[in-house]
């Protein structure tokens, strides 16, 4: 990833987005002077602050999907959340802080599942050795026997076991193990900000409590293996360090996308559950500015996560946004809304497009699916139609035409194995015209 130059950023970006070139320049530079700063002396990397984006543009056009996948590129700790729901009435149970809570959380598993994989072969070995034992028992060794020639004796046995049990004829024997007890019911406590800030954790002050009691229960080798397997990676990963790596991905590669900002601009002045917007505003600021939230994995500074935030604005401007707000989002690229033409690129064109999806799942019916290019330039085309005469929900639209069109396909697949089908211009008029002609039906049903 640190080789990567914004165009080659931007490329990558294009295997699964279609157009919005200014959103993915923007957000690839962002992601390039995230790599810059990491090469910066400390004192002079401490004053970089990120060059957060404010996503102008109408629904379904690739907002959150540009903002996801760069994430994804760039491996960094990822979490979306929606800035309305900090305006519904009686919500209760968390504040803006839980954002870089639960993206801690999200970094935490990350760096686990990574540490995992590094020691998953050896993991493996542990639980092997464990098997056998439990297959094999060693022999007691009488006080006038050599223990080392005792196990060297048995040792051709014990490797005749381990064969078997790599090739799974020992599958289905039945051994007994240590696993725990969950019969006892475990609390939950309610997660709200007064609790979380004092760092009241009751599953840490009482682990033994939490977790049950140890018993032993017999199982087939096939389950053992897996619970023995599980039980090493536990205790080969250091989750003390593991929250160290995290907290400090999520301080210098974090991304939170904040959606619905719009939802929450405008100024006092109206009447009702409205009235808290602006006091929304200002809970998010000092999050943006930089501030220290308090996690159970450690302190965590926001200063240099990357905010990525994205709404439709159409009833209310980014300028209703607060000023101090508006600041702290420097750079503002607008979306353009999808037509026939984006239509038929995002139709054919990104690695996992919707055609190669429905292929791909009729194939596992052994249903061979073709589209011709006439009956694909009629699918855009009524989609951008259908957009038009009701809501304009951008690409999502496509998923509910093609479900519609394929609708008969997909319930008669089983009994069509081996069959080729090849969707043309005419099967997409049958299947759609009707519907995209009249209007009040498309309205329920596209």
């Amino acid at each position: 990833m640190d080789t990567l130059s914004p165009r080659e950023i931007v490329a990558e970006l294009d295997k699964y987005v279609v157009g919005q070139g200014k959103a993915k320049r923007a957000v690839a530079i962002a992601l390039r002077n995230r790599l810059r700063r990491q090469k910066l002396p400390p004192d002079l990397a401490e004053e970089v602050a990120p060059k957060n984006i404010l996503m102008i543009g109408p629904t379904g056009v690739g907002k959150t999907e540009i903002a996801r996948r760069l994430a994804k590129l760039a491996q960094s700790p990822f979490i979306k959340v929606e800035a309305s729901k900090f305006t519904e009435v009686g919500y209760v149970g968390r504040d803006v802080e839980s954002m870089v809570r639960d993206l801690v959380e999200l970094a935490v598993e990350m760096v686990r599942e990574e540490q995992l994989r590094d020691v998953r072969a050896k993991a493996e070995q542990a639980a092997e050795e464990r098997l056998l034992d439990l297959l094999l028992p060693p022999r007691p060794v009488a006080p006038d026997e050599d223990a080392a020639r005792v196990r060297e004796a048995e040792q051709p046995t014990r490797e005749r076991m381990r064969e078997q049990l790599r090739a799974g004829r020992l599958d289905d024997r039945q051994v007994e193990i240590e696993v725990q007890d969950r019969s006892f019911p475990s609390l939950e406590i309610i997660q709200g900000s007064s609790i979380e800030e004092v760092g009241l954790n009751l599953k840490e002050m009482m682990p033994g409590f939490f977790q049950g009691r140890s018993k032993r229960k017999r199982v087939p080798v096939s389950e053992a293996k897996e619970r023995l397997r599980k039980d090493e990676e536990q205790k080969l990963v250091d989750m003390d360090a593991v929250s160290r790596v995290a907290v400090r991905r999520v301080e210098d590669s974090g991304i939170i996308f904040v959606d619905e900002i719009d939802k929450v601009a405008g100024r006092e002045g109206s009447h009702g559950p409205d009235v808290s917007r602006e006091g929304v505003q200002r809970d998010i600021l000092p999050i943006v500015e930089g501030t220290t939230v308090n996690t159970k994995h450690g302190m965590v500074r926001t200063d240099h996560i990357l905010f990525i935030a994205a709404g439709a604005f159409h009833v209310s401007k980014p300028s209703d946004l607060i000023p101090e707000l508006q600041g702290r989002f420097p750079i503002r690229v607008e979306l353009e809304a999808l037509g026939q033409a984006e239509f038929v690129r995002i139709l054919t064109e990104p690695q996992s497009s919707l055609i190669k999806q429905y292929t791909a799942l009729m194939a596992t019916e052994g249903v061979t699916l073709a589209f011709d290019d006439e009956a694909v330039a009629l699918v855009a085309a009524f989609a951008a139609q259908v957009n038009e005469q009701t809501e304009n929900i951008g690409a999502r639209r496509l998923h509910t035409v093609m479900e519609r069109l394929l609708d008969e396909i997909s319930f008669d697949a089983p009994e069509l194995t081996g069959r080729s089908i090849t969707i043309d211009a005419a099967y997409v008029r049958r299947m759609l015209a009707d519907i995209v002609r009249n209007e009040d039906l498309s309205r329920y049903i596209l």
